[in-house]
């Protein structure tokens, strides 16, 4: 039996060894290598080329929506399964649109993961079904507009910027702060301050507003201030 030639993207090694654990334990998948960033998993990807990349979204450097689309231009037989902590229809719109081949969120349980995989092996697409009901709005053109503040994104700071676009990839405010070489309590009032100045009140506001300006998949230049 030909088995499927995975790579593992994750920057977390704990769960890169769970995912490795999990998939090499089924007798028609192998995980081929690990990469805990964007850059090295589009080199891998390039010297591999696996079957399938099973993809983290929030990345350090590259972010993973971005690494998924230099993975496609680069690679594109290689098919591209996104795992995520994220559940919001804007997410799953954007990595439709870039190319994914799946979209998993980590809460599911191992069975509907080594699933999805199959699936996409077999040349289908997969969205997980906790999505389904954001997959019938996007394709319906039904998906919730976000509000936004009278100044945008031009309104804001550098240092909010980055903040803003550290959260929307998921990071934690401890990691966005170990980043930015700030503490968190710095963090949690430039997210306050880029709440007020866009007029949003709830995370999943922010995310959405990001994405509909194409924000999370702007490269961030560092600035201290």
């Amino acid at each position: 039996m030909e088995k499927i030639r995975i790579l593992v993207v994750d920057d977390h090694p704990v769960v890169r060894a769970g995912l490795r654990a999990v998939l090499d334990a089924q007798e028609d998948m192998r995980v081929i290598g690990e990469a805990a960033d964007g850059k090295d998993a589009v080199e891998q990807t390039k010297r591999h080329r696996p079957d399938i990349v099973l993809l983290d979204l929030a990345l350090p450097g590259i972010d993973g929506l971005s690494t998924l689309r230099r993975m496609r231009e680069s690679v594109p037989e290689t098919k591209v399964v996104i795992l995520t902590i994220h559940e919001d229809p804007a997410y799953l719109r954007q990595v439709l649109e870039a190319g994914g081949a799946g979209y998993v969120v980590k809460r599911a349980v191992d069975i509907e993961l080594i699933g999805a995989i199959r699936a996409v092996g077999r040349g289908e697409r997969y969205v997980h079904p906790f999505m389904t009901d954001a997959l019938v709005n996007i394709a319906l053109g039904k998906e919730e507009g976000t509000p936004e503040g009278e100044h945008g994104l031009g309104a804001l700071s550098r240092r909010e910027r980055e903040v803003l676009h550290l959260v929307v990839m998921g990071h934690s405010y401890q990691r966005i702060a170990e980043r930015l070489r700030i503490s968190v309590k710095t963090v949690e009032t430039h997210r306050a301050r880029v709440m007020e100045k866009l007029g949003l009140r709830t995370r999943a506001d922010l995310v959405q507003y990001a994405l509909r300006h194409g924000f999370m998949v702007q490269d961030i230049p560092s600035d201290r201030r």
